[in-house]
């Protein structure tokens, strides 16, 4: 599901990121450790194209990625099967809720309104916001706004969803909440019966709730993978 062989990435003569080698198999939750610039955010986005890489490949839901070898159409496929939660979560805030899970699938998908509705309106049935469709992003709490940009992922049909710092902007019981989320996306639970488990990367300086959540970790240091490790 996730092959990354002999990655790097500089910028300016800076080196962010030196040959990095690591695998994940479907449905591990993979937990990227490592101090303050040590190139976990910026190896987060090559797996999805954000960032272009210098050198070396990535496999990721049945894409191949290398230095400047995809164009928008296939970027825009990859980036359907390859979900984003960013930090800064990036929801649409003149959208409400079941708008900003709905647009992807419409727009990208082509999918009908009343058939993405229908989707979006079980997902987030599913994160715990069923009675909150209606509301705009500026009246959710962080976990509320956490969860809207999981369901939005999901929406577009991810098999990989990869999340930086999920649970930082969370107090410790809603971090517990979001630990649980994440397990029952990572085994497919929130997609439907049948649905392959996903692939979960996820930035984190906990090095705690990695140890709690993930199946494996990789710790990042001056951009070099240090190790990677069975967490449970």
């Amino acid at each position: 599901m996730l092959r990354i062989r002999g990655l790097s990435k500089a910028i300016a003569g800076t080196r962010l990121l030196t040959d990095i080698d690591a695998e994940a198999s479907e449905g591990a939750i993979v937990g990227l450790v490592g101090a303050s610039g040590s190139g976990k955010s910026t190896l987060l986005r090559c797996l999805n194209g954000l960032v272009d890489f210098d050198a070396g490949s990535v496999e990721i839901a049945g894409f191949t990625l290398r230095p400047n070898g995809a164009s928008h159409a296939e970027l825009t496929r990859l980036r359907a099967a390859v979900g984003m939660v960013f930090q800064e979560l990036h929801l649409f805030p003149h959208l409400s809720v079941l708008d900003n899970v709905t647009l992807a699938p419409r727009v990208v998908r082509g999918a009908a309104r009343a058939e993405a509705e229908r989707s979006g309106r079980e997902l987030l049935e599913h994160v715990g916001l069923a009675d909150r469709s209606g509301a705009l992003p500026s009246e959710l709490s962080g976990g509320q706004k956490q969860r809207v940009a999981i369901a939005r992922a999901l929406a577009q049909g991810a098999r990989v969803l990869l999340l930086d710092e999920p649970t930082s902007a969370l107090d410790p019981a809603l971090r517990s909440e979001m630990r649980e989320l994440l397990r029952r996306v990572a085994c497919g639970q929130l997609q439907g019966a049948g649905t392959a488990p996903l692939t979960l990367v996820m930035v984190t300086h906990e090095l705690e709730l990695a140890r709690e959540l993930c199946s494996e970790i990789w710790t990042l240091a001056a951009g070099r993978l240090e190790k990677t490790e069975a967490a449970r």
